[in-house]
């Protein structure tokens, strides 16, 4: 187990270094954006090369949102106008109802469509984001309370809520402050209570999802579907509970959620393996010859610098230097260094492991995905600016 005392030996990312980073994956943006200027890399790469993918995944938001985070940086208007161009697409996928019958309109348009409309006023980004965001309502619950993640609305085999959705509840506390309707705010956070209450072990790791009974909506029980086993920590959805958590308390100044950050961040930094880059679930540790996930590592660092704001100066700094300290070994061992190497900026992660015990389909296991390419650039930028949340 990775101790507190152990953990901060590690060397920290230094400005300098910080910088040369950020730097470096804006040039592969700029240069990948001829690729995809009006199409989208699929949701991760084969043999670290994305190829072009439509507009009907949950992660086409996430390329759109690298476009812009680089456009923040360089000022360059080709990624300004490839991702505008990319918003009327999502704009004309909401309003066709393409492949949207899930509950990740959040990860589609908060990086896409509300980073449009804050950065450039665009009104296309700010229709495309209120429908998403209706839609979103669609799959709200009474019973149980909450969001349903993905299949027919009520079957039981799918009445469960996942930990991922709760960086999907930032859209609709965006869409109540656009349009002054209490309606999408009231539901995400009934399903931020709900989600909070049942997703954390006592051992202060996550389950994946939660079911809840279709006639009484009270909890049943947890499961995975892409950890190793149902009582394992899949680390992607630790570090989702990381930013999640940081994100509930940005908008709700619930104290609850301070303390559920605590714990699930220590949680995941305890698991670290020795060169801090996270294995796919925490079943594993150092020596193990299983892939590692590093889009973990980057979303749990956002997580922990956006916490860092809302934390008195002693644990604003633990927090921060933990970041800097997983920022550190990621720039360094998981970075792409050129375009001959990958057209991704992220290497070593990974979609989704196939084991006996999960129900996930086994791919992008050690390949680039585009969450992780995202999250890597967005905390890059955190760390060298005052940045302004697409969520």
């Amino acid at each position: 187990m990775m101790t507190r005392e152990k953990f901060e030996k590690y060397p920290m990312i230094s400005p300098e270094e910080t910088e040369q980073a950020l730097k470096k994956a804006v040039e592969l943006t700029e240069v990948n954006v001829k690729e995809f200027y009006d199409c989208f890399p699929g949701a991760n790469s084969e043999n670290n090369f994305y190829s072009e993918f439509e507009n009907t995944d949950w992660t086409e938001g996430f390329w759109t949102g690298e476009l812009w985070l680089a456009y923040e940086k360089s000022q360059n208007d080709v990624l300004k106008d490839a991702a505008l161009k990319q918003v009327d697409k999502f704009l004309y996928r909401i309003e066709n109802h393409i492949k949207t019958d899930h509950h990740d309109m959040g990860f589609l348009y908060s990086p896409s469509c509300v980073a449009a409309y804050k950065l450039t006023g665009s009104e296309a980004g700010k229709k495309a984001a209120v429908l998403a965001a209706d839609n979103l309502l669609g799959r709200f619950h009474e019973k149980g309370e909450f969001f349903q993640a993905w299949g027919e609305m009520g079957a039981p085999d799918n009445y469960r809520l996942i930990i991922d959705c709760l960086m999907n509840m930032p859209l609709l506390f965006w869409a109540s402050e656009v349009t002054g309707d209490a309606k999408y705010r009231e539901k995400a956070e009934r399903h931020i209570k709900t989600a909070m209450k049942n997703i954390i072990r006592p051992d202060n790791s996550t389950y994946h999802t939660y079911f809840f009974d279709t006639e009484t909506g009270m909890p049943k029980k947890g499961v995975t579907c892409q950890g190793n086993r149902d009582g394992s920590a899949w680390s992607r959805g630790q570090a989702w509970g990381i930013y999640g958590s940081a994100v509930a308390y940005s908008k709700l100044g619930n104290a609850e959620y301070i303390d559920i950050f605590r714990r699930v961040t220590d949680y995941f930094i305890e698991h670290l393996p020795d060169d801090l880059v996270p294995y796919w679930d925490f079943d594993f540790d150092t020596g193990s010859d299983e892939p590692r996930d590093s889009s973990a590592g980057v979303i749990a660092a956002c997580g922990m610098l956006e916490m860092s704001k809302y934390l008195d100066d002693a644990e604003a700094e633990y927090y921060t230097n933990a970041a800097m300290r997983i920022m550190k070994a990621h720039v360094d061992l998981c970075a792409v260094q050129s375009t001959e190497q990958s057209n991704g900026l992220l290497l070593h992660g990974t979609y989704a492991r196939k084991t006996p015990t999960n129900t996930c389909t086994n791919g992008g296991v050690d390949e680039c995905n585009t969450w992780g390419d995202y999250f890597y650039l967005e905390a890059l930028t955190r760390l060298t600016t005052d940045w302004k949340l697409y969520w």
